[in-house]
């Protein structure tokens, strides 16, 4: 039995800076909800909930961080790809000069 391959679909375009951003909110909200119960956490011996709370919101920035310099690196590439390709008789090659 033959099966047929199917093309792969294109990546899809989301709004990463965003989702990350959105992400990164929700651990800062969880780490100040956690704050009024630092007594009963360390009671408890629970205390790593509040820190991985505010580790989560500190590698969230850096992602945030990582996410907008990518965001900007496509943009730059499909800026230089379109400045390339938009050029009159140019095909990307230097050719000797007359």
């Amino acid at each position: 039995m033959k099966t047929t391959k199917l093309p792969s679909a294109p990546p899809m375009e989301a709004n990463d800076v965003g989702i990350v951003t959105g992400g990164t909110v929700l651990w800062l909200v969880a780490f100040i909800a956690l704050l009024p119960f630092h007594g009963w956490l360390s009671r408890t011996g629970r205390t790593d909930w509040l820190w991985c709370c505010l580790a989560g919101f500190g590698l969230g920035l850096v992602g945030i961080w990582y996410c907008r310099a990518r965001r900007d690196a496509i943009a730059r590439s499909r800026a230089a790809e379109a400045a390339g390709a938009g050029a009159p008789g140019t095909t990307g090659a230097e050719g000797p000069s007359a």
